[in-house]
């Protein structure tokens, strides 16, 4: 049985993309340089394939940012803006991902939100009506033909024109339907141009075709691609699709001309049965997504290869490959990298390049090569797997009373009580948490860990650091405090750290977006809090200053969502040992005079199914009780934020204000603050600060930026109700444009309060 991989990591195996950029950021590396590091990981990707035997090996997987931004760039999708800056190709590039603010001009970037179920963010393009589309890049070629001379003649990857369509915004009075022909019409010539070079094989990414489809979109996806497949010459197309089925349009799939369709058998909960009720074409090839490509637990074997001999009974056996469930862009590199993991732990995780060795030998059992050799070893890993149990945690979740999720007295009356309370002027400003992580501050957190200095010379350190923060925060004349989190080097893996029930590795890097990766910690066992885990930090921030300072803590959703979840419970009860654990400390930063608490939930989101039929049953119906949850026992004169981000927000909007936060901020800067419409539509009680500048970016907003910002959310939300803060925290940028950019914040609001 032939295999295929969807998509491998592109950060390289010891991050080398996100330094090489960020050299090049700061002038430190030419682009020359870059451009060879980025070749260097994209052979090791093709190498590594080949050498597990691959046969469908993807190439233009790639992306120095984000695929979306490449397929704008490659069909000239590049706004006016943008064009008038006159930089070079890589600097428009980067000035679309980043923002750009020099000489020539000041621009914010593109939108970013989450690649739908995922923590990894995309870049949303912008179409506007008089965009001249047409093939003016060769990225796709480029890496193709690179790929043909390295050894590997390869599927080229590439984001299909229905979900690129479909998730890029429209500037202007025209819709994706009005732009399908034209767009359509440059796939083929990219196609044609591909085949010239000899390419036999090209994969469209359809993710968008796993949603609830209207039968608008159905009608513009077959007009897309009934073009596309008249017009291909005799290059193969594979449409592949993840996250989820295609139950709205498996028929019309099956009857269009493809070469080859992807399916995901795992997230696709219905996907097996539409091949049982509706059978498959003989002329294509089912591309059968079983290996997952976004968790790191090993594959079980037998339940893969039964349900492969079930496929055979609807699909000649010859015409599956076997392939995995998404792009590997989801997981680490290797474990090979995982010097410090014991094997207790390491012989239960398969990163990409093992997932390589998956592949192969399912690929092996299925012919019936080293079966039963291969199924048993499989097998005695699953039996021998015993995840660590907590009879106490599990009582505790199964103790929860509904009273336990409501919170007293109701929101209205909180409101006066905190008002009154708090006495903070119109329009308050704040920050989301972090402050910039400077050099200084790794090398503390580094050494500490490493013995170099003592727990004593640690603490002093972040004390001096918070004394700094908040002296500069008066300074500002920002009006609720933070202590900056120098502290943690992760928001989630921070947490996990004073958690029972955790793992940790050392090297499992996952990129998020851009030169941002995350190291997601592993939820081995059930989870409990094993000490306090922000008090000392805040309570030392308090004593620094006689305005309210913020405890900061990661709320239980995210906390899941950001780690590589078990898969022997549910998430719910995953979920709920979360919150409780983060219950005890709300419960003590309150005890401890903390009056001001922030349970961020960023990725609120990520685990919502991505067909609205399945959101309240598997997941809104548990996750926002489970954020009650954590808060409800507060006293009612204790103000609770949380804060979200890159997430498409609008449709949930009621759910969010049933979390019954007192305080909720949203990233919504770079989407151009569309998230405004929707908290008045559905009379969103929860006082809000959409995010007024976007932090991803270097560039500094000016303050008639914020003002002009500011002025537009009064227009939507009632000036009491109306917070001013950053998008997001501030983790990663510097100190210099961080303190430039509050400054302005703060006079914005100053602004806004003499003309209020």
């Amino acid at each position: 049985m032939r295999t295929a991989v969807i998509g491998f990591p592109r950060i390289g195996k010891d991050r080398e993309l996100k330094f090489a950029t960020e050299k090049y950021f700061k002038n430190e590396l030419s682009e020359e340089e870059l451009v060879k590091t980025a070749k260097e990981i994209r052979c090791y990707g093709w190498e590594k394939q080949k050498e597990a035997g691959i046969d469908f090996i993807s190439s233009n997987d790639f992306s120095y940012y984000d695929n979306m931004l490449d397929t704008a760039v490659l069909f000239n999708i590049i706004p006016k803006r943008y064009k008038d800056l006159e930089l070079s190709e890589m600097g428009t590039y980067y000035a679309m991902a980043r923002g750009y603010q020099g000489e020539k001009g000041n621009v914010k970037a593109f939108a970013m939100k989450k690649w739908f179920n995922t923590n990894y963010h995309y870049l949303v393009p912008e179409i506007e009506d008089d965009a001249d589309i047409r093939l003016a890049g060769n990225k796709p070629i480029r890496e193709f033909i690179e790929a043909r001379d390295y050894g590997a003649l390869t599927k080229v990857s590439i984001i299909g024109p229905f979900t690129f369509l479909s998730l890029a915004r429209f500037v202007g009075e025209k819709t994706a339907k009005d732009f399908a022909n034209v767009l359509s019409k440059e796939y083929v010539k990219l196609i044609l141009e591909l085949e010239k070079e000899g390419a036999k094989w090209i994969q469209f990414d359809e993710p968008y075709l796993v949603r609830d489809l209207s039968s608008d979109e159905i009608d513009l996806f077959k007009e897309i691609y009934n073009y596309i497949l008249s017009n291909k010459g005799n290059v193969k197309v594979l449409l592949q699709t993840y996250f989820g089925d295609v139950r709205d349009i498996y028929k019309e799939l099956i009857g269009l001309n493809f070469d080859g369709i992807g399916l995901d058998f795992l997230e696709g909960r219905k996907t097996l049965d539409l091949i049982k009720e509706n059978g498959f074409a003989e002329d294509k090839l089912l591309f059968a997504g079983l290996v997952k490509g976004k968790n790191i637990w090993r594959n079980d074997y037998k339940k893969t290869v039964e349900i492969i001999d079930e496929l055979k009974k609807y699909v000649a056996e010859e015409n599956i490959v076997l392939n995995t469930s998404c792009s590997l862009l989801h997981v680490p590199y290797t474990l090979d990298s995982e010097t410090k993991l014991g094997d207790e732990y390491k012989k239960h995780f398969s990163y990409a390049e093992e997932k390589l060795t998956e592949l192969k030998e399912l690929s092996l059992i299925i012919k019936g090569e080293e079966r039963e050799e291969l199924l048993e070893k499989n097998q005695e890993l699953f039996k021998g797997r015993v995840n660590s149990k907590n009879q106490q945690v599990i009582d505790r979740v199964n103790a929860i009373k509904e009273e336990d999720y409501v919170r007293l007295p109701e929101f209205n009356e909180r409101e006066k009580i905190q008002k009154e309370r708090f006495n903070l002027p119109l329009f308050p400003t704040t920050t989301i948490g972090s402050f910039p992580q400077t050099a200084d501050v790794r090398k503390n957190r580094n050494d500490f860990r490493k013995g170099l200095i003592t727990k004593e010379e640690y603490i002093a350190f972040n004390q001096k650091k918070i004394k700094e923060c908040i002296d500069l925060q008066e300074e500002i004349g920002l009006d609720v405090l933070v202590h900056g989190e120098f502290e943690r080097n992760d928001m989630v893996e921070y947490f996990g750290e004073h958690l029972d029930g955790y793992v940790f590795t050392e090297k499992a890097w996952v990129q998020s977006y851009g030169t941002r990766c995350v190291k997601p910690p592993v939820i081995w066992g059930d989870v409990s809090r094993k000490e306090a885990i922000t008090v000392q930090w805040s309570k030392y921030a308090a004593s620094c200053t006689k305005k309210e300072v913020k405890g900061m803590l990661t709320g239980p959703v995210t906390i899941l969502n950001w780690s590589f979840p078990r898969e022997d419970i549910s998430i719910k009860e995953s979920i709920l040992q979360l919150a409780l654990a983060i219950r005890d400390e709300v419960l003590d930063l309150e005890a401890n005079g903390i009056n001001i608490i922030q349970i961020d939930e960023a990725a609120l989101r990520e685990k919502l199914p991505i067909r609205r039929s399945d959101w309240n049953k598997e997941y809104l119906d548990f996750a926002i009780p489970a954020f009650r949850l954590v808060h409800a026992k507060v006293k009612p004169e204790t103000q609770i934020h949380t804060h979200m981000c890159y997430s498409e927000f609008t449709d949930i909007i009621p759910a969010i204000d049933a979390m019954d936060a007192d305080v909720i901020t949203f990233e919504a800067s770079r989407s151009d603050l569309l998230i405004l419409d929707s908290l008045k539509e559905n009379h969103f009680k929860t006082e809000v600060g959409p995010g007024v500048y976007d932090i991803h970016s270097p560039r500094v907003p000016s303050v008639e930026e914020i003002v002009n910002a500011l002025s537009k959310m009064r227009e939507k939300i009632e000036d009491k109700k109306l917070w001013v803060n950053p998008d997001c925290g501030l983790k990663t940028r510097g100190d210099k444009e961080t303190k430039a950019s509050l400054i302005n914040m703060v006079q914005a609001a100053k602004i806004l309060r003499g003309k209020a």
